[in-house]
């Protein structure tokens, strides 16, 4: 049974497994120690406030064959902004997770993931409990310690060298608040994913008490590496890179996608996968999780195989101590939250930033922004404006042409660690897999 994943493929038939477990403990609140401190530098001086018991679950998703176990397992946060749990780091990296033996546990940590949960299934979650978003943050922090604590019983005996925190969204967004309040109380985790972080971080103990916008605290001693789409784009992100701060800006992307919203449920990580991911920017989809938004096609650009990058530069980071190179940053003439104003080319993409070949070979124009609707989650789905026959053919005389192009932006983004070697490969053997049958150019020749 698909427990949380919500990928639609075994875990078996990719040589993994996923396995429920409820976590039950004490957890502490906390609170700032002075009036108004939680400011923008994060480097915020909390005290405990209170205790109270929670029962909760995670989801384990490990290789079946210990061997293939490189050493680390990541904590994600699971994202409540549906109202229910879901894992979008999970969905976003799961083929490089996969293909290089990494445990990811899916951690329901708030109070409204819980509730959801036990309406789906009340007499299986009949146990769960959970006192509140405030005892968050430390319900976060033992399952962390139960990794390396537990690790019989949690990862079926591996043993973990590493363990990193992921969120994306919403998540990151309580990530940034434990980060600058909670991390250096007793550090569990020895790096942090942010993906698509907005500006402020979550309250710690009431509403409001962090005020403003937020940087992540310089002084934490472990590396933090912030991943923004062209939606999240904000000043407060662009804090200087130090030895422990990288920020990944990535051109092309939205805040969610139509990898995000059902392409990427089904791919194993093959040709196909890739040639799903390609055949979409010729015909995007103009829905997802059934919204329509004023009847443009959503995003089908490249996040999931650049966070997939970002999150192996974390990981041999922390292993090495070998910060990433800084990336540039995106374009943009203002920062409106969620629709910054993003510089564009004469092709109609993102000036900036992480390139990869969707913009620098481009089949569409791809942008974070522009979409709107009836549903408020429609802002965060960014659009995909197919180019029309002539249009491409001025760009690629024939297949061949844009094939050749395809290879070298896609060669130089692996040389940049911005694609992973082995996508790179089956983002090239899509194109001469579809040849004209998605690009509506000559046959290959």
């Amino acid at each position: 049974m698909a427990l949380g994943s919500a990928l639609k493929f075994s875990m078996s038939s990719v040589g993994y497994t996923e396995k429920e477990f409820i976590l039950t403990g004490s957890a502490a609140s906390y609170a700032s120690q002075e009036s108004n401190s939680l400011g923008v530098d994060g480097k915020w001086a909390v005290e405990k406030n209170g205790s109270a018991a929670y029962t909760t679950r995670a989801i384990v998703y490990r290789p079946i064959d210990e061997a293939e176990f490189n050493g680390t397992v990541i904590v994600e946060w699971m994202n409540v902004t549906s109202g229910s749990d879901s894992s979008p780091v999970w969905i976003y990296t799961h083929n490089e997770l996969i293909r290089e033996g990494y445990v990811l546990i899916s951690l329901s940590v708030q109070a409204a993931g819980i509730a959801s949960t036990q309406r789906m299934d009340s007499e299986r979650y009949r146990e769960l409990l959970h006192p509140g978003d405030n005892y968050s943050y430390d319900i976060f922090s033992q399952v962390g310690q139960a990794v390396r604590t537990q690790a019989d019983v949690l990862l079926g005996g591996l043993c973990p060298e590493r363990v990193i925190a992921a969120g994306e969204s919403q998540s990151a967004y309580r990530l940034v608040t434990y980060l600058n309040a909670i991390h250096l109380l007793k550090p569990v985790y020895d790096g942090y994913l942010l993906q698509s972080r907005p500006a402020k971080g979550a309250p710690l103990a009431i509403l409001g008490d962090v005020a403003g916008a937020t940087q992540v605290r310089a002084d934490l001693g472990v590396p933090v590496l912030v991943f923004q789409t062209e939606t999240d784009i904000n000043p407060v992100t662009r804090q200087a890179d130090t030895a422990t701060y990288r920020l990944w800006e990535v051109a092309g992307t939205a805040h969610f996608d139509a990898y995000g919203g059902g392409l990427g449920l089904l791919d194993v990580g093959d040709v196909e996968g890739a040639a799903s991911v390609l055949y979409a920017l010729r015909n995007p989809p103009a829905t997802v999780f059934g919204f329509i938004c004023c009847n443009k096609a959503i995003n089908a650009g490249p996040m999931t195989f650049v966070l997939s990058a970002a999150l192996h530069a974390l990981n041999q980071w922390i292993k090495t101590g070998r910060a990433p190179s800084s990336v540039g940053q995106l374009q943009a003439t203002n920062f409106a939250l969620y629709n910054p104003c993003i510089l564009r080319d004469e092709l109609g993409n993102a000036r900036g930033g992480i390139r990869t070949p969707f913009v620098e070979v481009p089949l569409a124009a791809l942008a974070g922004t522009g979409n709107s609707g009836s549903q408020e989650f429609c802002m965060f789905f960014g659009t995909t404006e197919p180019y029309t026959p002539a249009r491409l053919y001025a760009l690629y005389p024939n297949s061949k042409s844009f094939l050749e192009k395809w290879s070298k932006a896609t060669t130089l983004a692996v040389e940049q660690g911005v694609i992973r070697p082995a996508d790179a490969k089956r983002l090239i053997a899509a194109v001469e897999k579809l040849e004209d049958d998605i690009y509506g150019l000559p046959p290959l020749r």
